[in-house]
């Protein structure tokens, strides 16, 4: 129905109930999932699980009525509840100083999507998404680790929560460790057949935490405040102002790659086409309202919203259903939380932390290009001892001076062709029969800075002694940066010092206004400009055999400055 609406110049309805009955199975199904993960969240956090559970309805509401991708669930994730730690961390757990950091997060989405970042926020390359999402599994399996033998890491941070480990090891909490491996056993095997009926994560809070009551001993949650959440003030000062200004990039910008991959993931589910802007400024929107009511922050969750779109929902309907449900959830059901065992919430999160691992990658990374692996591992590396915002600089960074220089060497290969594969068979002749005297060189496409600062010196490499001419062609180039001028004009001016005459092909207007502009034609000869290659192979033929060349013509003549 959108599809014939937009052919025919219709604007889309915002609120679509066609598919009502699937939202509303779907939402509330995704709740389902939503509840054991927002309460584990929220507790790994540090700001406690109802914060976890109104960051899921606070993300959860706004960024499906305002986003751009009608079937994405968004709440708490993995990669946002690291961060999150962190910053709750520095900033000692003061929460007018945290929730200002989300706040500022939510409004950086919304500036985002205003002014169109959304489509080259997704241009982060493969390796370095696979390098942090693996990377921030692999700390919250660390952070997880202790509590789940029922003992809390002493410090903030992956080191200091690895090096707790040993030590809860050694001494565990025999109750804790039963109920944590049991929990882990219920979310890694639990029946899919079942799980369309009970979520594994579900399934493992309710009867973990029943069999705790019954057998008494692991430490639990805790005292958990019921009813609807406080207003929280932002403020800032002068001694914390740059923490929270970074530590709202780095939730920014996480939450903006997580939610865009996630809408991704339902656009190859259920063929449609998601907005990439509107999606931040409504992933924006929910995290301000998280931060304004000191709610964790959120972004767009890839297992509820598979589970929303397999179990029908399809439009925005569906993530706001999935967020009211929780409201009666937090509203009715907290005090029954306090019994949850942090060994329970441990053992669902190990499991997340697992499903983040892209292991379908490393399993297959040495079949792959090495430079790939290589920078995966690297940016794993710095976002588990370093930090997200330096492993993904690095790694974007790296990627893409990667990337010139691969392409560099492909057009540099293409353009030290003797014999260019788009040669008709007079050329080739005229070529083969020149015998070395004339040199032809093939500007096929666009040149990346990266290889116009080799074409020097691959003329000079095959320009011989009796090469008395050097065909250039530009036939095939449409734009010209200023390193390609400046090669071209360092190719010009070698020939000249050296003798030998310049002949250019297809020269059009842009490419010679950029010449001509930055004064890197001076050494170019005036009369040697051709629209065909043929053309100007004859003439530098005829000219290195001792006959008079036949006079340029056309546009490239002009070009070139032909009298």
């Amino acid at each position: 129905m959108n599809s014939v609406s937009s052919v025919r110049g219709v604007r889309p309805r915002f609120f679509d109930f066609s598919n009502l009955r699937g939202d509303l199975f779907g939402g509330v199904t995704a709740g389902v999932v939503a509840l054991p993960l927002a309460l584990a969240f929220g507790e790994a956090s540090g700001a406690g699980p109802i914060a976890g559970l109104w960051g899921a309805i606070f993300v959860g509401f706004f960024a499906a009525l305002f986003g751009g991708t009608g079937s994405q669930v968004s709440g708490p994730t993995g990669p946002m509840v690291v961060v999150f730690a962190g910053v709750f961390a520095a900033l000692s757990g003061d929460p007018s100083l945290v929730f200002a950091a989300v706040v500022l997060a939510g409004v950086l989405q919304v500036a985002f999507g205003l002014f169109g970042l959304g489509q080259y926020i997704r241009l982060v390359p493969y390796p370095v998404v696979s390098g942090f999402m693996s990377g921030i599994g692999c700390i919250i399996i660390a952070l997880q680790l202790s509590r789940l033998f029922g003992h809390e890491p002493e410090g903030s941070g992956t080191i200091p929560a690895l090096t707790a480990v040993p030590a809860a090891v050694m001494s565990p909490n025999g109750v804790a460790l039963m109920i944590g491996l049991l929990t882990l056993a219920i979310v890694f095997y639990w029946p899919k057949s079942w799980g369309r009926f009970v979520p594994a994560p579900l399934a493992a809070l309710v009867l973990c935490t029943a069999l705790s009551v019954f057998v008494p001993g692991a430490p639990v949650l805790g005292d958990i405040p019921s009813g609807l959440p406080a207003f929280v003030m932002p403020t800032f000062s002068h001694a914390t102002f740059l923490i929270v200004l970074e530590a709202a990039f780095i939730l920014a910008l996480l939450g903006a790659i997580d939610s865009l991959l996630t809408s991704l993931v339902a656009d190859n589910m259920t063929r449609t086409r998601h907005d990439s802007d509107r999606e931040l400024i409504g992933q924006g929107i929910g995290n301000t309202f998280a931060g304004l009511f000191g709610a964790i922050p959120g972004a767009g969750a890839t297992m509820r919203t598979v589970v929303n779109i397999r179990t029908g929902g399809k439009t925005r309907i569906s993530g706001m259903v999935h967020a009211l449900f929780l409201v009666a959830i937090a509203i009715s059901l907290a005090p029954l939380a306090e019994r949850i065992p942090h060994a329970v919430l441990a053992g669902i999160l190990l499991k997340v932390g697992y499903d983040i691992i892209d292991f379908s990658y490393l399993l297959r990374a040495h079949k792959g290009p090495r430079w790939d692996l290589a920078l995966m591992l690297m940016v794993l590396g710095l976002t588990v001892f370093v930090d997200l915002i330096t492993a993904v600089a690095v790694g974007v960074v790296l990627a893409a001076l990667a990337f010139v220089k691969r392409m560099a060497d492909d057009q540099l290969a293409a353009f030290a062709e003797a014999m260019p594969r788009a040669l008709t068979a007079e050329e080739r002749t005229l070529l083969e029969d020149a015998g070395g005297r004339v040199v032809l060189f093939d500007f096929t496409a666009p040149l990346s800075f990266g290889a116009a600062a080799d074409l020097g010196h691959q003329v000079r490499e095959r320009v011989q002694e009796h090469t008395g001419a050097i065909v250039l062609d530009f036939s095939g180039l449409t734009r010209m940066d200023v390193s390609a001028a400046r090669a071209v004009e360092t190719i010009a001016c070698d020939a000249r010092q050296s003798g030998k005459t310049v002949y250019l092909v297809g020269v059009g207007d842009a490419v010679a206004g950029v010449l001509a502009g930055l004064n890197a034609d001076h050494c170019l000869p005036r009369n040697t400009g051709y629209d065909t290659r043929a053309a100007a192979l004859r003439a530098a033929v005829e000219e290195t055999s001792g006959v008079i060349g036949i006079p340029p013509t056309g546009a490239s003549a002009r070009a070139a400055g032909a009298d």
